[in-house]
């Protein structure tokens, strides 16, 4: 800054001692005219002609481009041109004296300039003005346009990511000046977005200015400030296609895993496997979303499926249970076989083979093995045949004794067989439940989308 201040002044003490012969007709009047203006000129103080009287500056600004949303540290990262624009009561001419000369082009450095700063900027280095000339017209009008790289702090809520719209003001206003010695007014009601280069992440929806008085506990004099709202929605599509839609289509394969057969072996399987892959995702997720209080939509989702296929895996272990037991296994109670055999085996076209759907076998009993002392054998009593066998008692107790066996083995097949019949009842019921669960979810993540 040093630097730059003495090659000014330098070039302000050649442009005193530059000879008028050596420069054009209208280079004459524009030197006759700068030497005439800042001969007794400062920089330093307000320039109004009376120290009561307030001085207005308006403030213009062109949204230019989002050069980055850091959502973790909440700083957002803009490049902007700034126009302002004040009356200076000391650098007014009659045109007519200079040969119809009404503006002139010079460094901003040589004018007073007001200290407009960005108050809630979140750059640890000292706020510096650009070395760009400024517009000075004959009524003492001074317009300074100036580009700059604006670091704001910006709150971030993340509670509806990836379809959050974002509210980042950045206020500007002078830091010494009062209300009573500057005010700042915008021009306009928004800011201009005529030269805005589109973001790939994020779409502008508007950027509305707003004027402020605010009286702070140092000071007793109000403080006028401009604040531009930079109004933002999140441009989600990324993020459906990389992160939701593939969560979407492994929680609609998890309840599939109740239609495998229990044979297979592969039903536990898959309901591990996708709960590794949701766990994955969930990682990639982690690492994208910024730290919040409030959970995320995407976050929650994650959490629901991942708890749904939890819990599919664990019935399907049940279910597993109740398809392999064994001949020892105790019947099917009266009330699982005519509720759930019965009525929910037919409304779910759960039938044997043979058996249409819609009519379900109706539920026996299981006989009972008969003693081999019974009516089933050949009548008791005197014979007067010598080859007859009732005479043979050994051969007819293993004769009774195989075909109690045989009853009995029938018995604890049909037992079994109501366990699996069983078994696929509560495969075909929880598949209707889980996959009716996931579609739902999905459908009210994707519809936020929309």
């Amino acid at each position: 800054m040093g630097l730059r201040s003495h090659h000014l002044s330098l070039g302000l003490l050649l442009l005193f001692l530059l000879p008028a012969e050596c420069l054009g007709a209208e280079g004459r009047l524009a030197l006759k005219l700068f030497r005439d203006l800042f001969a007794n000129y400062t920089s330093a103080l307000r320039p109004v002609a009376d120290t009561d009287q307030t001085l207005n500056v308006t403030l213009e600004v062109t949204l230019s481009q989002i050069i980055d949303m850091d959502e973790r540290n909440q700083v957002l990262t803009l490049y902007l041109w700034i126009r302002q624009e004040w009356t200076d009561a000391y650098l007014q001419w009659d045109p007519n004296a200079y040969g119809g000369l009404d503006a002139i082009r010079i460094p901003s450095s040589l004018v007073w300039r007001p200290d407009i700063v960005l108050y809630n900027k979140a750059d640890a280095q000292p706020p510096g003005s650009a070395s760009t000339n400024v517009v000075l017209r004959h009524d003492g009008t001074v317009r300074w346009d100036a580009p700059a790289i604006t670091r704001s702090s910006c709150p971030v809520d993340v509670a509806a990511f990836p379809f959050d719209a974002q509210r980042c003001g950045l206020t500007f206003g002078s830091w010494t000046h009062g209300g009573h010695q500057l005010d700042v007014r915008p021009r306009g009601a928004a800011a201009s977005l005529a030269d805005f280069v589109e973001n790939v992440e994020w779409r502008v929806l508007g950027m509305p200015a707003q004027r402020r008085v605010l009286t702070y506990g140092c000071c007793s004099e109000p403080y006028p400030d401009v604040t531009f709202t930079l109004l933002l929605h999140r441009r989600a599509a990324a993020y459906v296609c990389n992160l939701l839609l593939p969560c979407v289509l492994i929680s609609l394969l998890a309840p599939l895993a109740f239609h495998l057969p229990a044979d297979s072996g592969e039903k536990v399987s898959l309901g591990v496997t996708v709960l590794l892959a949701l766990t994955v995702f969930q990682l990639l997720l982690a690492e994208s979303m910024p730290p919040a209080e409030s959970v995320p939509l995407i976050g929650k989702y994650y959490m629901a499926t991942m708890t749904m296929v939890t819990f599919s895996t664990a019935l399907t272990i049940l279910i597993m249970n109740l398809h392999y037991c064994g001949p020892s296994a105790r019947p099917v109670p009266a009330w699982a076989r005519a509720l759930l055999l019965g009525h929910l085996a037919q409304s779910l076209c759960v039938q044997e083979r043979g058996e249409p759907c819609g009519q379900s076998r109706s539920p026996e009993l299981s006989p009972s093995p008969q003693s081999p002392k019974g009516g089933g054998g050949p009548p008791a009593g005197p014979c007067h045949e010598p080859r007859c066998l009732c005479h043979q008692e050994a051969l007819l107790h293993h004769v009774a004794t195989i075909a109690n066996t045989f009853r009995s083995h029938r018995a604890a097949q049909r037992c079994h067989e109501d366990w699996k019949r069983l078994a696929r009842v509560m495969d075909r019921f929880f598949l209707g439940i889980f996959f009716s669960m996931a579609l739902v979810m999905s459908l009210l993540v994707l519809v936020q989308a929309l």
